[in-house]
């Protein structure tokens, strides 16, 4: 018997242009909220700018510098001073003052922890707050304390004592502090849970002020807050405390207050680089998100003397956002591994291999790069930040393939 083989021809041809204009895919990313809002920063920046200010800001600067300087370690004062320049925002401004403070105040307090606690329970009656206090802000600064300090505060059968219950101020800073907890420390587990509770219960009936500084809290704990964020809430927090010092309270808006010009300045500059890559037209697949890009890097690090790294990075991590767009929904497979190559060899002459739509990308990365290698080697350092970048770039979306 002559055996048969039928062939049949495909249902459907695959025509040319399918391959070449392959069905994508889209995430519908909503566009950009801010439009060209920040680009007016700039020129006001520059115009609003003010000597006199400027001169006003270094008078109380000194001013603050000589109240941590004449405050002595010893006192409970100056726990509570480092604690409201930390949340004023402008402890940067006093590192090596604050930093001398804390080191001599963790020396006593290793060796000579029952006088402090007994000194400053005669200064100010509270030593749930001095106690809580001084461990969170130790531990903030990196300094190897045992949560153990808090087990006086238990009674014998293990719970935390009926008679801090009432004490507000003091489960305040035991909140705070159990959320500078590691793995393995219960103690500070149940005060974390106790604290809470409490503060949850006795909210509704707390005056204004306190009740917001609670709900804040309990919101937002100071581990996990954005930390300009958080000074902008704390210094219309702190003008309403009877207490507060004016001169710390001016100086404080008054740094927040340039702070604030110089980082519109960068956004500003920011925006109009992103606006040159013209993303809704070249790069229309990707998301629109530049702004919260700068504002993810302002909680890395919104001082100062890290204007030039902010804007660098926030280049960088757009790039990235666009690239992930492109690796997650737009781009075939064919395309992306012939990317992922153009990524490894890392040359301009890569270009003209890639999709029209990946060139933007590309050049992008190319021309942050060159500038940050630019900008680096005009103060003379030696930064071969191409090969970094493209490293980690590389890595990053190779193990995709």
């Amino acid at each position: 018997m002559e055996a048969y083989i039928e062939i049949q021809a495909p249902a459907c041809a695959v025509s040319v242009e399918n391959i070449d204009q392959p069905k994508r895919r889209s995430a519908n990313y909503h566009p950009t909220i801010w439009g060209d809002f920040f680009l007016s920063y700039g020129s006001n920046v520059k115009e609003n700018n003010s000597s006199k200010e400027a001169k006003e800001h270094q008078r109380l600067k000194e001013e603050v510098r000589k109240m941590i300087l004449g405050t002595p370690n010893e006192s409970w004062k100056k726990l509570d001073l480092i604690d409201t320049i930390q949340r004023l925002g402008v402890s940067y401004q006093f590192e090596t003052e604050i930093g001398a403070a804390l080191g001599l105040i963790y020396k006593d307090y290793d060796h000579h922890d029952s006088e402090y606690d007994e000194k400053f329970k005669q200064e100010n009656g509270n030593e749930l707050h001095t106690t809580a206090l001084r461990f969170r802000l130790l531990r903030q600064h990196g300094y190897d304390v045992s949560s153990d300090v808090f087990k006086k505060f238990k009674d014998p059968e293990g719970n935390f004592k009926e008679s801090l219950s009432t004490n507000t101020r003091g489960l305040l800073s035991l909140y705070e502090a159990a959320n500078y907890r590691i793995h393995g420390e219960e103690i500070l587990e149940e005060a974390l849970n106790y604290s809470t509770s409490q503060l949850e219960k006795m909210l509704p009936s707390l005056d204004n002020l306190l009740a917001s500084q609670v709900k804040q809290a309990l919101d937002v704990p100071i581990q996990k807050a954005l930390t300009r964020m958080r000074t902008r809430q704390f210094i219309s927090l702190y003008q309403e405390d009877k207490s507060h010092d004016p001169s710390l309270l001016n100086f404080a808006k008054y740094d927040f207050k340039i702070l604030q010009k110089l980082h519109q300045e960068e956004v500003s500059g920011i925006t109009k680089w992103w606006k040159g890559l013209d993303c809704p037209k070249n790069i229309p697949f990707a998301r629109d998100r530049v702004v919260e890009c700068f504002l993810w890097i302002i909680g890395v690090y919104f001082e100062p003397k890290y204007s030039v790294a902010r804007t660098r990075m926030t280049k960088v991590i757009a790039l990235a956002s666009i690239l992930d767009d492109l690796y997650d929904v737009y781009g075939t497979v064919d395309e992306l591994i012939l990317f992922t190559d153009s990524l490894d060899r890392w040359h301009i002459s890569e270009l003209d291999g890639l999709p029209e739509y990946m060139r933007p990308c590309y050049q992008g990365l190319l021309d942050v790069c060159s500038e940050i290698e630019t900008g680096s080697s005009k103060k003379g350092k030696k930064n071969p930040a191409n090969y970094a970048i493209s490293s980690v770039f590389n890595k990053l979306f190779l193990g995709l393939f």
